[in-house]
């Protein structure tokens, strides 16, 4: 994919439900992962999508390993996945798509919700831009692509900060 937009990853933050003491581990194997990239200024939205898809960085299966020098992202092949697989959302659905999921399986310490509100939520709502990852067709998943029960992924496109924010909420 061709972009004339060069993003350099700034950041990486990780929310592991773990940390959080759940009872009976319920919730323990979940987690949002948080990468930050920048600069974004001057770069139309579809531009800063394509780079973000261009990134090494984007190159996480999220099984672990971390990023690597290979074709694959989340549960597909990087190939299959523009920015057009990317549809805008109001801020307020991206809240509440985390939210959903974050809560599916009762109650979250008060300490998760904090910590959710500060790294997720606040810049859901403070960005430009959001567009959610709607799942490329089902052939477009990689060969050990179904690892994660749940996967969201959102990208925060945030002017005022400079930056370009690529969050994934999924499990083991």
């Amino acid at each position: 994919m061709e972009t004339t937009a060069e993003l350099v990853h700034l950041e990486r933050t990780l929310v592991d439900f773990g940390d959080f003491g759940f009872e009976g581990n319920r919730h323990a194997f979940r987690w949002v992962d948080i990468k930050r990239f920048g600069p974004v200024a001057g770069v139309h939205d579809r531009d800063v999508l394509a780079a973000l898809i261009a990134h090494p960085q984007f190159r996480d299966t999220y099984d672990g390993a971390g990023a690597r020098d290979w074709p694959r992202h989340g549960q597909w092949w990087v190939e299959r996945i523009t920015p057009d697989s990317y549809a805008p959302v109001p801020a307020q659905a991206a809240v509440d798509l985390v939210e959903a999921w974050t809560q599916q399986h009762g109650p979250v310490p008060p300490a998760l919700l904090a910590r959710l509100e500060r790294e997720v939520h606040a810049p859901a709502r403070r960005a430009h831009a959001r567009y959610l990852l709607v799942h490329p067709p089902e052939d477009a998943r990689h060969d050990y692509g179904p690892v994660h029960t749940d996967f969201h992924e959102l990208v925060l496109v945030d002017r005022a900060a400079d930056t370009v924010t690529l969050l994934v909420a999924a499990d083991d």
